[in-house]
Formats: structure tokens, C-alpha cells, sequence
């Protein structure tokens, strides 16, 4: 039940039971810094009378929105994780992101329901900066774990998720003896339903977690059958490769398809190529165009300080001649959603204006 908290759970050193967690909300909510109130307000949901929490979406694809999730199907996604990276009560835990996000909540959930030991640290981008303890688990975006490099092997597992972790991030994880896998979810899933190891074993696709099960739509995207998880099944936007009923690749996101020329265009799999000459953050849409419908523009973050750019992209050998961008636009400042992600959408309308 979504009442119990396991006898083990620690939080910042300290053992809490069911009865504490009104106490400690308000505490948060009247004393507590903006990332602290957040945590505070979720706890009080999480001890109210309902059996399911308000939670809010991250706004990646459109406009934030509030869906409501059911208290016991978060705690049977915290079951999940503990089942499938084998964590054990008496465990250490680190909670390193806000708590406005799902992504945050259930770190604390995993933690009161499997009995781990949660430290809770201000969320920032060099989250173990100045930390000694070694944990078990933890969560990270993949700014956090591009800035804790010289000491992620303080972490024994580590989940990455919030945006798809760079070829060249991947490549400087290759010697760390932390286990790092990448995540796929949503708020919709309660976090993570399939993840990827990218370091020491490294995977090429990704496996979902126990008692969830995949299938395609007829646009190839993704169809999420989890029933511990939400009571529906969930129609993605991402466009996969199915290796198995367990398995698939990802390809990229149906609303971001751009038509060139009859010809369509994944705008994330050009990306994966372009990170080899592209250090700065970047990516790739499409624009009208009266000739081919659409045409492919490349936008990078900051100033212009490579006068050879244009001629490496169209010399790279990965790219095919329809994957090289007709025009290449420098932005001082990418248009960010609420938790830190690219808006491509609003970015792109700030360059049309």
C-alpha cells in the first residue's frame, strides 16, 4: 500500500515513519528553499485523503500540463526500479534534482518504499561537488553527470534522463566504473519504463523494465503496455524500431519529422551524426520552404567562431546529401522549457520573427 514506508528509510541521516511526513511538509512548504517547498507541497499530496497525486509535465513536446497519477501505481514503479538494479533496504540513495518534477518525486518514493537511505542535496549542475559518501543509486540529468565526472565513480548505479545523452558524453563515461543507463519515459509512465547501459557492457537498445510490454502504432511509434504502471495504454510520439517485445531502438520523435522534398527527415538520428564536428548544443529542424515543402536549417547555440563549419558537415561521411542542412543559423541563447530542456519550437519562432 501507498501508506507504508519501509523501516530502513533514512532521509538526510534521519528515520522517518508515515506519521512524520505532514510535520515535515509544512516545514518545507513555511521554511524550505523553492526546490525544498516543491518536495513539501508533493508530500502533502502524497499523505492527503486521494489515491492520486497531481504531478506536472516537463513541456518538452508543447505546453506544460497537470495529469494525475495514482499513488499506487508510483509506488509499484518504485517496486520496478528496486527489482530490476537490484536495490536492497539499508541501501544509499542520492537525490540530487528538483522536486517540481516526476523525475525528483520518485527518487524520494524508491526510497521510502524500498528502505533506502536518502540524502538530499540543492539540485545544481555539479550535484557531488563537495560529497564524500559513496551511494548505491542515484538520478542525474546529463549536464549533472557531464560535471561530476571526476567523481561519478562515488556512484555505484546511475539512471540519466531528461534529454538523450550526447555521443560525445558517452564517450568520457567509457573508463568510469559506475553502471550508467540511459532512460526512456515520461510522466505518463512514472519515470523511467525501459532503460539502456551506455558504459562497461555497453547496449544499443533499449530493454524495458518487469511486466511492461512494447508495440508499434501504424506512424512506428512506440505503444506502452504497462498496467502496474497506468490503467491505459500509452500511444507515444516516438518513432522506434522494435527488436523485440522487450527491446527497441529509438529513432526520434514523430512531431519533429521534417518533409524535404518528399523525402522525410529524423531530425534526431542527423544530430547523432553532426556531434562529431559540433561541440556546443544544437539541432536540426525544418523550415518552408517553396521548392522542397520543407527545407533542413541546423541552429547552434552561441557565436560563430568556425569559419570551416559549413564545409565539414557537408564533407562528413555519415551524411547523406539530404541529411546536410541548407542553412545554418548562430543563437545566443536556446529558448529553455521550465526544467531545462531545448524548446526547439519556441527557439525556432525566436529566428523567424
Amino acid at each position: 500500500m501507498y501508506r507504508d514506508i519501509h523501516y530502513k528509510f533514512k532521509w538526510n541521516g534521519a528515520s522517518i515513519e508515515y506519521k512524520d511526513l505532514g510535520e515535515i511538509s509544512y516545514s518545507l512548504i513555511k521554511e524550505g528553499e523553492p526546490y525544498q517547498k516543491a518536495m513539501g507541497e508533493f508530500l502533502l499530496d502524497w499523505i492527503d485523503k486521494n489515491d492520486f497525486i497531481p504531478v506536472k509535465t516537463s513541456g518538452s513536446t508543447g505546453e506544460p500540463k497537470v495529469i494525475y497519477l495514482k499513488k499506487q501505481h508510483m509506488v509499484n514503479s518504485a517496486k520496478i526500479t528496486g527489482a530490476y538494479f537490484d536495490l536492497w533496504p539499508g541501501q544509499s540513495a542520492l537525490l540530487c534534482l528538483p522536486g517540481d518534477y516526476i523525475a525528483g518525486k520518485m527518487m524520494f518514493i524508491r526510497s521510502m518504499v524500498l528502505g533506502l537511505e536518502l540524502d538530499w542535496v540543492p539540485p545544481s549542475s555539479t550535484p557531488l561537488k563537495d560529497l564524500e559518501r559513496c551511494y548505491h543509486f542515484c538520478a542525474m540529468v546529463p549536464l549533472q553527470l557531464e560535471n561530476s565526472l571526476d567523481q561519478i565513480n562515488h556512484i555505484k548505479t546511475l539512471i540519466v534522463g531528461g534529454a538523450p545523452v550526447s555521443v560525445a558524453l558517452k564517450t568520457k563515461i567509457q573508463d568510469k566504473m559506475t553502471d550508467i543507463y540511459e532512460t526512456y519515459g515520461m510522466t505518463e509512465t512514472i519515470t523511467h519504463v525501459a532503460v539502456k547501459k551506455i558504459n562497461n557492457g555497453v547496449k544499443d537498445c533499449f530493454e524495458t523494465l518487469p511486466n511492461i510490454s512494447i508495440e508499434k502504432d501504424e506512424r512506428n511509434c512506440l505503444v506502452i503496455n504497462a498496467p502496474n504502471l497506468n490503467n491505459e495504454r500509452i500511444v507515444t510520439n516516438d518513432i522506434v524500431e522494435l527488436v523485440s517485445d522487450k527491446e527497441f531502438k529509438w529513432l526520434g520523435r514523430y512531431d519533429n519529422v521534417i518533409n524535404s522534398g518528399g523525402i522525410k527527415l529524423l531530425p534526431e538520428q542527423i544530430e547523432r551524426k553532426l556531434s562529431s564536428v559540433l561541440d556546443q548544443r544544437y539541432f536540426v529542424t525544418g523550415v518552408p520552404d517553396d521548392l522542397l515543402g520543407q527545407k533542413l536549417i541546423l541552429l547552434i547555440e552561441g557565436k560563430n567562431e568556425d569559419t570551416d563549419l559549413s564545409e565539414r558537415i557537408k564533407t562528413l561521411a555519415t551524411l547523406e546529401k539530404h541529411e546536410v542542412p541548407k542553412d545554418i543559423f548562430f543563437v545566443e541563447k536556446f529558448v529553455e522549457t521550465v526544467n531545462g530542456k531545448v524548446s526547439r519550437q519556441k527557439t525556432l519562432q525566436e529566428i523567424l520573427k
